[in-house]
């Protein structure tokens, strides 16, 4: 039984899609060899779905989920007294419960922004520590596709900062939980702000977009892949029925079901900007993926919460953050506007 309210708090609330069912329900027959060893068929043809999306060299590995990806990806690369440098509302940042510091030892070092990026110029500063032992040694920039802030980097904007790690010895990790999201937007190939932009290495999601659990490791400089199999297993990553993840990206990543589900929630987002609008409310951001951030008085919050589930993004500012899903309807946009405009 099914007595939800519908959602706009998070893309991860909503369930898996008809089609990663399917795949998981067709994968569940007979027996397979267990963590994608013996060339798991399921395993090997996810493996090659992305070496057809990011090019022949990225080596992939699969994951629980993005936690996980975003700390094995960057740990990877760092000694302990290294540094990663992100923005501060960076999911690596904000959101990760201290995880990529206390399973790294690295620091995560924040930069302040007003869109959710970072640009190459904000990350120089942290170049005079390099050589002095007091102080943490930056060595990866992490950025996020889509950014928490629902804004998305251009191919010229990775590049510029891929050539700018490259160029002092760092590297740049994307984490693209929403990536499908900013292809969409972007209207590009994945490769286009990724391997050909100079990122070293990708988490790639599919759970905020209709896949049920699983994450993707890809590295897309091959060389720095060395080993990470040893890193996955002892850090408790390595799934053992591994074609129940590798199926669900196989399917993904087959037909244009990434593109399908993203293109949904960018448009519903798009919508949802319009209703809103139309009641007056302030968009605070420049909708570009599947996230609109709106003031909404203080004091009608709770009431439409009881309704329709949502988070407040600022409190000091009466922000909030409505993210739509590859399941989100027209009458799910309708319905919010309506609560909206009666309390209004």
């Amino acid at each position: 039984m099914n007595n939800m309210k519908k959602s706009f708090a998070s893309d991860n609330w909503s369930g898996a899609c008809p089609e990663i069912m399917e795949a998981l329900q067709d994968v569940n027959k007979g027996h397979m060899a267990a963590y994608g060893e013996e060339n798991e068929a399921a395993t090997a043809a996810a493996v090659q779905k992305f070496k057809e999306y990011f090019g022949p060299d990225a080596t992939t590995f699969f994951v629980y989920n993005g936690t996980a990806a975003n700390v094995l990806a960057t740990g990877h690369l760092l000694r302990p007294y290294q540094a990663i440098v992100s923005a501060h509302s960076a999911h690596m940042n904000e959101d990760e419960c201290g995880a990529p510091e206390k399973i790294t030892g690295s620091k995560i070092l924040g930069i302040e922004t007003e869109d959710g990026k970072i640009k190459p110029e904000q990350v120089r500063p942290f170049l005079n520590s390099i050589g002095f032992q007091h102080h943490s040694q930056p060595k990866v920039i992490s950025i996020s596709q889509v950014t928490e802030k629902g804004t998305v980097y251009t191919p010229e904007e990775v590049k510029a900062l891929a050539d700018f790690a490259h160029e002092n010895n760092m590297y740049l990790h994307m984490d693209g939980a929403r990536i499908s999201n900013a292809a969409v937007s972007l209207n590009l190939d994945f490769r286009k702000f990724t391997t050909d932009a100079g990122v070293d290495v990708l988490s790639f999601g599919g759970t905020k977009n209709g896949m049920m659990f699983g994450e993707a490791v890809v590295f897309l400089n091959p060389s720095l892949a060395v080993d990470f199999e040893y890193s996955r297993k002892q850090s408790m990553q390595l799934h053992s029925k591994m074609r129940f993840i590798a199926a669900q990206f196989e399917r993904y990543l087959t037909e244009g079901l990434w593109k399908k589900n993203a293109g949904h929630a960018n448009e519903m987002a798009q919508l949802l900007e319009q209703k809103l609008s139309g009641l007056g409310i302030t968009i605070t951001r420049k909708v570009q993926a599947n996230g609109v951030f709106a003031i909404i008085p203080k004091n009608l919050i709770p009431e439409i919460q009881k309704v329709y589930s949502f988070h407040i993004w600022d409190e000091t500012t009466s922000e909030v953050r409505l993210m739509c899903s590859w399941d989100t309807t027209a009458e799910d946009i309708d319905g919010f506007a309506d609560a909206l405009k009666k309390f209004l």
